[in-house]
């Protein structure tokens, strides 16, 4: 049987403007700490653009490398208990169907099967990750079960049912395809200094992925920026959105606390610092200072790496990239795998210095 967990809490940092929280590693000790910034955060877009963003509110533990090799073991590292939000109902499912249902809703089925495999392999890190949590440090919120398919919360998941209906007459093609990603993975997850990491991903980078610390406030060995600039090929890599003044004046008012836009919003508005990435990562609004990832947030951006011009009455705000752009990109992946790169080479580039191993 499992050896006793040790849960070594060092601090809790509360970060503000991130949606939801979850509980990580503070790398720079020798020790488990827990920060609260989101465990497996996506915002995925599957073939629809279906935009999810996964995070969660649950402790983390320090993890042991593997568990004893016995049967009763073997039979609990191949099962997840998700609980369908919608309905109250706890599924008990296998591990690899459950993560054939998390590519398929997190990952475009069409992408190259080596891009699908990394993504199974980073779906069954946060499962095995999230499932370990829930053992040692239940919420009462999940019902008895390791995870939820509310994807505002919790990793994505589609039932066989949804995929069909999502999938429509591709479901067929898309679901072999998606399960051979599994198989091909089974029991992969990966590793960082004897830890299931945080196995963050995003639909598409600006050209160079984000950096944890900058996006969370805390720092990840390796969760830190990778080129990634085959996204800037992406379709939808550059998105518009325009605003008239009246409007994105209401909508910034009445967000941001102490904002004082009385005048030419023009001038009330203004970019003071960006990442090495890009990203946003300070602005004015109205003499209140907030982060980019708050204003992305109240005007539902794609990313937290835009541009602003004024013109004529409106308000056009340019924004690269999608997602908050930490952890495997998802298209890069993609441009990876099509250039030639197995799942392994794309998991190494995206999340340095992890290591891959079978539970």
């Amino acid at each position: 049987m499992k050896e006793i967990f040790k849960i070594a809490v060092i601090f809790a940092v509360l970060l503000a403007a991130i949606p939801s929280l979850a509980f990580l590693p503070q790398n720079d000790s020798e020790t488990s700490a827990q920060v609260n910034i989101p465990l497996a955060a996506s915002e995925t877009a599957p073939p629809q653009e279906d935009l999810r963003k996964t995070s969660e509110t649950a402790a983390l533990t320090q993890f042991p490398a593997a568990y004893p090799e016995d049967d009763e073991t073997s039979e609990q590292e191949d099962i997840v208990k998700v609980l369908d939000f919608t309905s109250g109902q706890v599924l008990t499912l296998d591990m690899q169907e459950y993560v054939i249902g998390a590519v398929l809703a997190e990952m475009p089925a069409a992408y190259d099967i080596e891009a699908l495999k990394a993504q199974a392999v980073a779906a069954r890190t946060y499962a095995y990750r999230q499932r370990e949590k829930q053992r040692i440090s239940p919420d009462a919120e999940l019902m008895g079960a390791d995870i939820s398919n509310d994807s505002s919360k919790y990793q994505a998941y589609f039932t066989p049912a949804r995929a069909k209906d999502f999938y429509g007459e591709s479901y067929g093609a898309y679901s072999a395809k998606v399960r051979e990603a599994a198989e091909l993975t089974d029991r992969m997850i990966l590793f960082y200094e004897d830890e299931p990491i945080v196995a963050a991903f995003h639909s598409m980078s600006s050209g160079r992925t984000e950096s944890a610390e900058t996006v969370w406030g805390s720092p990840v060995e390796y969760l830190i920026p990778v080129d990634s600039s085959g996204d800037k090929d992406a379709p939808t890599y550059i998105e518009e959105k325009t605003f008239s003044e009246s409007e994105l004046k209401g909508l910034l008012e009445s967000s941001v606390s102490g904002a004082d836009l009385s005048g030419e919003i023009e001038d009330k508005i203004v970019i003071s610092e960006r990442s090495s990435s890009g990203m946003v990562t300070k602005m004015s609004v109205g003499g209140a200072e907030i982060s980019g990832g708050e204003f992305r947030s109240i005007l539902s951006l794609r990313s937290a790496n835009f541009s602003i011009a004024f013109e004529n009455g409106n308000c056009t705000i340019t924004t690269k990239g999608y997602g908050h752009g930490v952890g495997m990109s998802q298209y890069g992946a993609n441009v990876m795998a099509e250039e030639g790169s197995d799942f392994k080479e794309i998991l190494e580039h995206y999340y340095p210095g992890t290591e891959m191993r079978k539970y």
